[in-house]
């Protein structure tokens, strides 16, 4: 079982990643919506997974990202992105982050995205 946090400034987006996920394979341990929040409760729970958005209030999801993998380099996580940017997925690859999924995505399609990373 995948211990998954959830990072979206959103709660219909946080529902939608919740549902989509609402199976065996996974269990949302967490849910943060901002980047601050994600970076303390990963500290706290050490989810396998973390699902985060790109553009939140406080701090924005590559910053938090950044932190998170300058803890744990090894953190699984799978930015989801409403924008077409090249550039900020150049930026993702470039801190350490492996996937991604635009928004807006059906559960299939964040699944497959989830997958890829994780491998299952």
């Amino acid at each position: 079982m995948r211990r998954v946090l959830i990072v979206d400034d959103s709660p219909m987006v946080r529902k939608m990643i919740k549902k989509a996920l609402a199976m065996p394979d996974y269990e949302i341990i967490g849910e943060a919506s901002n980047g601050n929040e994600a970076v303390e409760l990963f500290g706290r729970l050490h989810p396998d997974l973390i699902t985060m958005d790109v553009t939140m209030p406080v701090l924005g999801g590559l910053e938090a990202s950044k932190k998170i993998l300058k803890t744990d380099p090894t953190a699984k996580i799978l930015l989801l992105s409403a924008m077409g940017d090249e550039d900020l997925l150049a930026q993702a690859k470039e801190i350490g982050i492996k996937a991604n999924a635009r928004k807006p995505f059906t559960a299939d399609e964040l699944l497959k995205a989830v997958r890829s990373l994780t491998g299952d």
